[in-house]
């Protein structure tokens, strides 16, 4: 059985930096696809930011050149940093692992104040 787990969300001053981590326990097997999602109240759930094997990087508009996302295949995790924060950045943060399946983490709430 695999099981997710999120850390790293908080309450952060506009300008500020959170660091979030995802770490897959169990027979996960080859994770092929690693990704950061939110989702914010009123919202549709949105890709943030994603990493697949080869170390490719793709990130959503509103996050390039604030936010970074790394892997480490050896641990199965996978971490976003996220630099200067804003309001809108406020969201549940859900990690993603796809395989031969799909997980996703219970999510963790980041709020950023003005």
């Amino acid at each position: 059985q695999v099981h997710m787990v999120e850390s790293g969300g908080g309450l952060v001053q506009t300008g500020g930096s959170l660091r979030l981590s995802c770490a897959a326990s169990g027979s996960i097997g080859v994770i092929n696809f690693m990704g950061w999602y939110r989702q914010a109240p009123g919202k549709q759930r949105e890709l943030v930011a994603s990493i697949n094997t080869s170390g490719t990087t793709t990130y959503a508009g509103s996050a390039k050149g604030r936010f970074s996302i790394s892997r480490d295949n050896a641990k199965n995790t996978v971490d976003l940093q996220m630099n200067s924060l804003k309001p809108e950045d406020t969201a549940v943060y859900y990690c993603r692992m796809i395989t031969t399946w799909d997980y996703w983490g219970q999510g963790t709430q980041v709020t950023v104040s003005s």
